[in-house]
């Protein structure tokens, strides 16, 4: 027999016949709650235009200011989704293991450190020249959390996949790369803050650990890129909704690419100051990994247009395809793509690839312009507020809430 307190507590949970789950997804509760982490590829977007414009060719000093001001709101954006998501799972821990276990989402994963990556470029880009001082001490910080989350990601999500999911062909999808490329971004962006170390020897351990980084993810990439050409081959074009992903192979070619030959460069001084294997066939060690580094990236690039030309013609083929957070699929991949594009001019030096990748960067920036508008869009209308992973918690939030009003209507 309950009290008169405790039945009138059950009728306030239950008035107006609204449920837990009903509520969830009104207002704030609903932005919060279906914030999945693909968001963090709105930085990755925002973080390599930003690149692009700062290091572009043909470059003025107008497309400077706007690469800065994509800087700044690129770390607003970052720390703005990091908020988020905290308060996401404190209110809500349950949806942690949930999306873990979502096949799809928990990918995206790989999506946080890749945001983060680009804020740490753009340090060394921006801050350091600029302000001096222990600024490549931030940079560096940031690089080696970003690293550590990294190697995290590419370790952990493909054994969850292994053990956690029933994976079938059919099914699969060129998101396995997320977290996979996520220790190829981190390697490339090692090779960039080694280059503003003053220390030779901390210097060297971060080339040392970014050889590492690239050597975990470029190889299993190679591996998911041969699995989802066959995946393409004897299971036709991904559906509609999916399509896009086509674009994400030129994630690992194009990032791969960059980094070998950043770090070939950056090796190439710091080995020569510390006297790092001096002399092999009688050559300086550093030379080696310069040359070596410059013709795998060359090779690299290559396939990444194999991979383009099959993801142009994915999209000529299906002309419409409706629109969700995955349409940043798009941005990065050729972002990145662009990036190696771009160096191969500098350090070939060509023309061609100056102008091509000159080219490649107005693209990706309307491109970037293009989703970011139908991003916003979406964001005021709430319907890219959509977590599929939430379904299994759903329905134990309903089955609990059915269980307290039978309690509810006994105990009356």
């Amino acid at each position: 027999m309950s009290t008169p307190d405790s039945s009138a507590a059950c009728v306030r949970t239950t008035q107006a016949g609204e449920r837990p789950c009903e509520a969830n997804e009104k207002g704030w509760r609903r932005i919060v709650r279906n914030f999945t982490p693909s968001w963090f590829s709105v930085n990755m977007g925002t973080g390599i235009v930003s690149i692009l414009l700062h290091n572009l060719s043909y470059n003025g000093t107008w497309l400077q200011y706007i690469s800065y001001i994509l800087f700044a709101l690129n770390v607003l954006l970052f720390v703005c989704f990091f908020a988020i998501s905290i308060l996401r799972y404190a209110i809500w821990p349950k949806i942690w293991p949930a999306m873990i276990r979502h096949p799809a989402q928990s990918l995206f994963l790989g999506t946080f450190p890749m945001g983060l990556a680009t804020i740490v470029n753009m340090t060394v880009f921006v801050c350091v020249p600029a302000w001096g001082g222990s600024w490549w001490k931030v940079a560096w910080a940031l690089w080696w959390i970003d690293a550590a989350l990294s190697a995290a990601t590419c370790l952990t999500l493909p054994f969850i996949i292994m053990s956690k999911h029933e994976a079938k062909l059919e099914m699969m999808t060129a998101a396995w790369l997320l977290p996979v490329v996520a220790t190829i971004v981190a390697s490339a962006s090692g090779g960039i803050v080694a280059s503003v170390i003053p220390d030779p020897q901390k210097a060297l351990i971060t080339v040392i650990v970014s050889y590492i980084l690239w050597g975990t993810g470029v190889p299993l990439a190679m591996l998911i890129l041969g699995i989802y050409l066959l995946r393409l081959t004897t299971c036709r074009l991904p559906p509609r909704e999916m399509v896009v992903s086509t674009f994400l192979p030129l994630g690992p070619l194009g990032q791969g690419s960059f980094a070998v030959m950043q770090l070939g460069k950056t090796a190439h001084e710091v080995f020569t100051k510390t006297q790092t294997l001096p002399v092999v066939a009688g050559a300086v060690a550093g030379e080696i990994l310069y040359v070596a580094g410059f013709y795998l990236a060359m090779i690299m690039w290559g396939f990444g247009l194999v991979w383009l030309f099959f993801a142009l013609a994915s999209i000529y083929t299906v002309p419409r395809f409706p629109f969700n957070m995955g349409a940043w699929g798009f941005v990065f991949p050729l972002g990145v793509y662009t990036v190696a594009t771009v160096t191969l001019g500098l350090e070939i030096p060509s023309a061609f690839f100056r102008v091509l990748g000159t080219i490649f960067s107005i693209a990706v920036t309307l491109l970037w312009m293009t989703v970011g508008i139908m991003t916003l869009q979406g964001a005021i209308t709430k319907q890219v507020f959509v977590a599929p992973c939430l379904r299994d918690v759903e329905s134990e939030e309903l089955t609990l809430s059915g269980k307290r009003e039978n309690s509810c209507k006994e105990s009356v």
